[in-house]
């Protein structure tokens, strides 16, 4: 998937006023027909659809939110930066908790704020981060960051080293991120402007330099001492408003701009890692599933060859099964292969497994000759070994033949002959030679 973050910076760098006017339906307008597309998707399995229910239910919202026309910004950093009280600022009221103590803010809010982008901006507050005995809350304030579309983070001074995972971990989400120095009441001019220094130094291809700003959610209050003609003293504490106008200059230009792009981007960024899991899932099942059928297919083959006495009978219905598996296979991956399409697939197939283990081929007919000269007498004593061979023979087949249907029933760039080869090599012969000769034996014994 592209750098959408760097998409967005570049939209940044050459929007025009006239821009957002263009793009302000089309693309909210393709991301919900993505996110429709991915929900109504009738061939994603009942069970993984399930087992991504959390996932889906976000899509749901998401496009819930992108018909709305809202965009939300969530207020992100450690315990005690200031985050519920930058909100508040931003609101022009208290809406958010704000307390002295670490956690005051225990679950994410979020409240409208109606004076930017027609009225369909919200802001999110969530916990701190690196709290004592708030992992859930961590975990719920980078889950809310993880899927707003555009996050403030908050901090109090230079970062520490949890502030820059973090920062790094929020920017690999690729939604934008505005970096906030808030408290500057507490430093001198001088300073600020050198902490701003570092603060971008720090951030630098996680958040460009003019969204590195500095502000005063809610600056301590002033004091001020009166002495009256009598030289009485008196102290009048003054209370001052918040310095966060940089900030709100930034946030309102880009939502002004961009807001509801950076929705539908955001949208169309989670609707990709849904797609891409469901993907990987489908892809896992198909595996297992096929691993269960060329086990079930191996031991029916090597069965089958055990028990039958006539040297080439037993040959021909081994290349039965093995046709078969491969059009089993076939359906496993939803690729369906007609009854040529199989043959010709198998005899590729071990024309490269000939070349590569002719001394293997010979054992089986040499143990199938013994096993019809000695009219069945010997089965115990050759069986095995042949239903053996006759079972990894049948897994070499069906491994190289899933390779093909991976690949869309291709063998690619490789060649079969790599590919066959690459397969014999990453199996232990010897290891699958025993556990099929003890199931074979098993078996049989169990029918004697």
């Amino acid at each position: 998937m592209p750098d959408l973050r760097d998409w967005w910076r570049r939209l940044r760098g050459h929007a025009s006023a006239d821009a957002p006017a263009a793009m302000t339906d089309a693309h909210p307008n393709q991301a919900a027909a993505s996110l429709r597309a991915l929900l109504d998707d009738g061939s994603i399995p009942t069970a993984i659809r399930s087992g991504l229910a959390s996932d889906f239910a976000r899509l749901e919202s998401m496009l819930a939110k992108l018909e709305r026309g809202e965009v939300h910004i969530a207020v992100f950093g450690r315990v005690s930066v200031g985050k519920s009280a930058l909100a508040n600022a931003l609101l022009g009221s208290d809406a958010f908790a704000v307390g002295v103590l670490h956690g005051t803010t225990r679950e994410a809010g979020q409240r409208s704020w109606r004076e930017v982008a027609g009225n369909g901006v919200h802001l999110i507050d969530t916990p701190g981060i690196d709290e004592l005995d708030g992992q859930a809350r961590e975990q719920l304030a980078f889950e809310v960051a993880g899927v707003a579309d555009l996050v403030v983070f908050v901090v109090d001074g230079d970062m520490t080293q949890r502030e820059r995972d973090a920062l790094a971990t929020l920017a690999r989400t690729h939604r934008p991120l505005l970096l906030a120095l808030n408290k500057v009441d507490r430093y001198g001019e001088e300073e600020c402007a050198s902490l701003l220094v570092r603060l971008r130094e720090r951030a630098r291809g996680m958040v460009q330099e003019e969204d590195v700003v500095a502000i005063s959610a809610e600056p301590a209050p002033l004091k001020r001492v009166h002495v009256d003609a009598g030289g009485n003293e008196r102290t009048q504490m003054i209370e001052r408003m918040p310095e966060i106008e940089t900030l709100r200059a930034r946030l309102t230009a880009i939502l002004e701009r961009e807001g509801r792009t950076l929705a539908a981007l955001n949208a169309s960024l989670f609707a990709g890692r849904v797609s891409d899991q469901v993907g990987a899932r489908i892809a896992q099942a198909r595996q297992d599933l096929a691993a269960k059928v060329i086990r079930q297919y191996c031991l029916a083959k090597a069965i089958a060859v055990a028990l039958n006495p006539i040297p080439v009978a037993d040959l021909l219905a081994a290349g039965a099964l093995d046709a078969a598996l491969v059009m089993h296979l076939g359906r496993v991956y939803g690729l369906p292969l007609t009854k040529t399409e199989a043959g010709n697939l198998i005899a590729v197939i071990c024309a490269q497994l000939a070349a590569l283990m002719g001394a293997i081929w010979g054992v089986h007919l040499v143990a199938s000759a013994l096993k019809g000269m000695s009219a069945g007498l010997s089965t115990l004593v050759t069986a095995g070994a042949q239903g053996a061979l006759a079972w990894y023979a049948t897994e070499l087949v069906g491994r190289a033949a899933e390779k093909y249907l991976i690949a869309g029933k291709s063998w690619g760039e490789l060649g079969p002959k790599r590919v066959v080869a690459d397969i014999v090599a990453s199996l232990d012969r010897d290891s699958i030679l025993r556990e099929a000769r003890s199931e074979i034996l098993a078996r049989l014994r169990g029918v004697s």
